[in-house]
């Protein structure tokens, strides 16, 4: 059986940039406060009339453009987002008209910051089988849209961006080797988006922002960290592999202390960590395609490396894979 391959990457990042610096003028903060707390100094913004598909679009274009490979080829999309434009039609629909893959299947899916990966052993499925030759799988959310920029618990944290990458079969050893989902309903609870109004933390604001995205950190990290270290265990065994067969773990960029934590718990040094948290916060689902992207970009992976994807996300959920590059 063929192994399914990512042949080519793509993202796109608004050109806002929003600073700790500018954060303090918003909310009750500092620059100390987030970099020790978070490591993030800064991240991106779309503006008001820059959409999730907008960004999704923009890194399909350049996973397209690197693979020399016409929109009109495209046989499968799936895009991974938690804030598309509207309830439908799916941010995959738009995509697909706008690369003119006018014979391609399209939808999205849900699954918060797990997304990308989800919907990346979701195509290799649909390849696997021999219904589809190839697929483009984006991760796109505008995330600052679901933010209460009173809250300084979670609107220092997150940012806006996306991520591409094409999959085609290949006989080669190469590929997505293994994979790992799971779902962790019972901590539902622990990030959701509310829809109640509730009063600023800061009388002086007045202005109400809802849905909002509602984070009980403290009960977040726990989870996160054993989740994500389970994943990675879990999935290096599935690919026949351990822990020292791997060149690179790219993680789901929510915060530098969970990074720290899971190196720790799997004894494996953080150098192995490719890090961009930093410029861009984390960016719901596309936080892992556009590090898979730089990484690939800093030849932090290069051909022959083995590469260990793992993200978390609200629902709760997790997941990883093992790709051989």
């Amino acid at each position: 059986m063929n192994n399914i391959a990512i042949s080519s990457l793509g993202h796109y990042l608004p050109k806002k940039i929003l600073t700790n610096a500018e954060l303090e003028k918003i909310v009750d903060t500092s620059d100390e406060w987030i970099t020790t707390r978070t490591g993030i100094k800064e991240r991106r913004i779309a503006l008001k009339d820059e959409n999730t598909s907008d960004m999704a679009i923009g890194a399909a274009k350049e996973a397209l453009k690197n693979a020399k490979l016409d929109g009109s080829k495209i046989e499968l999309i799936v895009v991974a987002t938690t804030t598309a434009d509207s309830c439908f039609p799916s941010v995959g629909n738009i995509v697909q008209d706008a690369i003119g893959a006018h014979h391609a299947a399209a939808f999205d899916v849900s699954a918060a910051c797990a997304g990308f990966l989800y919907a990346l052993t979701t195509a290799k499925q649909y390849l696997l089988s021999g219904m589809y030759k190839n697929a483009l799988v984006i991760a796109a959310d505008k995330f600052t849209n679901l933010l209460d920029w009173n809250d300084r618990q979670t609107c220092v944290l997150f940012g806006d961006g996306a991520g591409a990458v094409i999959l085609t079969p290949t006989k080669s050893k190469k590929g997505i080797i293994s994979d790992y989902l799971l779902s962790l309903g019972k901590y539902h609870q622990i990030m959701y988006v509310a829809t109640e109004k509730r009063k600023p933390l800061d009388k002086e604001k007045t202005e109400f922002h809802f849905p909002y995205a509602v984070m009980h950190g403290q009960e977040l990290f726990k989870v996160a960290v054993n989740s994500m270290a389970e994943a990675v265990e879990i999935v290096v065994e599935r690919a026949g592999m351990q822990m020292s067969d791997i060149d690179c773990v790219v993680p789901h960029q929510a915060n530098d202390r969970i990074i720290t934590a899971i190196a720790k718990k799997l004894k494996v040094p953080k150098e192995k960590f490719f890090i961009n948290i930093h410029k861009y916060g984390n960016m719901s689902a596309a936080s892992v395609a556009v590090a898979l992207y730089e990484a690939v970009e800093e030849k932090k992976i290069q051909k022959g490396s083995n590469v260990v994807l793992v993200t978390f996300g609200a629902g709760l959920v997790a997941a990883a894979n093992v790709v051989k590059f």
